[in-house]
């Protein structure tokens, strides 16, 4: 018989996921044999490597494995996009997982546009925060912001609140679109899923958004990279990855103002984190790379500073005083305390 194309293709990056691999893999399994699924052990020193070689006999028409050396999360996903077949791609991190009713109200969608021979450049769906320890689960709907269930373009979309930005969770994109967007993540480095949903926006022309809550993600273990503690120690690799957006895509060749108005947004709050962070460890170095960050946005002349002072968050990260300084740590203490997201 015959083997299906497959329209849908997850990456699962793992590094050492042995012990929580399982929940992300068997979310997938739908019985749709449309899905392909591809495990990238990056280079695991753990059981994941083994786990993940018997998934892959166990299930051949639907998962396969690729092992490698240890590059890190963007590389990993990298080599899940180089590997893929699917007409669409998502990433779903290891300790994450889909809810299957979601994800077969997607995959219903998929199928039905590929007999009709159309095609989308970026699906977006909702997400849910699954804090450990917390029994109210945050989630977080693009309802309100962008037509539901219908085609729509970047001049249909609503203001997006900070907290409701785009992330690696809401997005499907079109495989090949996205190689040709020329995505590339550093090696080697934590945050760059901030890269993952920035950089192929302005190539995105026509968008999709289905209200399900597809990605959980789970957050609580102290070895996650958005553990606050970890966030202050990698400080640098967020600002390195911080530096890529705003050197990415100058917002004054953004002929379309509702994505130069979310392009701004976002680069604002990556400006926001890496200043809060900053101030947290409070050290002379953290305050002088803060300058410098905000420098760099200066030295900047295709219109980024002079966007990103349209929003509020970019004016009030750039408070010195004091008092400043206190609003925004107690800023960053409620936002943490109404999102979850750390």
């Amino acid at each position: 018989m015959e083997k299906k194309d497959k329209i849908l293709t997850i990456a699962i990056p793992c590094y050492n996921s042995e012990n929580y691999m399982d929940r992300a893999i068997k979310s997938c399994l739908i019985n749709e044999d449309c899905i392909e699924i591809i495990i990238v052990d990056d280079g695991s020193t753990d059981g994941t490597a083994a786990k993940a070689d018997k998934y892959a006999s166990d299930y051949p028409d639907l998962i396969k494995v690729v092992h490698k050396e240890n590059g890190g999360h963007g590389d990993a996903v990298m080599t899940g996009l180089k590997n893929a077949t699917g007409r669409y791609f998502k990433v779903l991190d290891s300790d994450d997982w889909l809810g299957k009713k979601a994800l077969k109200v997607i995959l219903t969608f998929l199928e039905e546009n590929e007999k009709l021979d159309t095609e989308f450049d970026m699906l977006i769906s909702d997400y849910v925060y699954e804090k450990l320890g917390k029994k109210k689960k945050k989630r977080i709907t693009y309802r309100g912001i962008m037509p539901s269930r219908t085609s729509f373009t970047w001049d249909e979309i609503g203001k997006f609140k900070p907290w409701k930005n785009i992330l690696m969770h809401s997005v499907i994109y079109r495989t090949d679109l996205l190689r040709h967007t020329g995505l590339t993540l550093p090696k080697h480095t934590f945050y760059v899923d901030n890269i993952y949903v920035y950089h192929p926006l302005p190539y995105m022309k026509k968008l999709y958004y289905i209200d399900v809550d597809l990605y959980h993600y789970f957050i609580g273990r102290d070895d996650q990279s958005v553990n606050e503690k970890n966030m202050i120690n990698r400080i640098d690799q967020q600002l390195l990855v911080t530096k890529i957006l705003i050197k990415d895509h100058p917002l004054r060749t953004i002929e379309n103002k509702k994505l130069r108005r979310y392009l701004s947004q976002y680069l604002a709050v990556m400006m926001a984190v890496s200043t809060s962070f900053l101030l947290k460890d409070g050290s002379p170095e953290a305050l002088a790379k803060r300058d410098e960050l905000w420098q760099f946005l200066k030295d900047q002349k295709q219109g980024q500073y002079k966007y990103v002072n349209r929003h509020i968050l970019g004016l009030a990260m750039q408070m010195r005083s004091k008092i400043g300084t206190f609003i925004i740590k107690i800023g960053y203490k409620i936002s943490q305390k109404l999102i979850g997201f750390n």
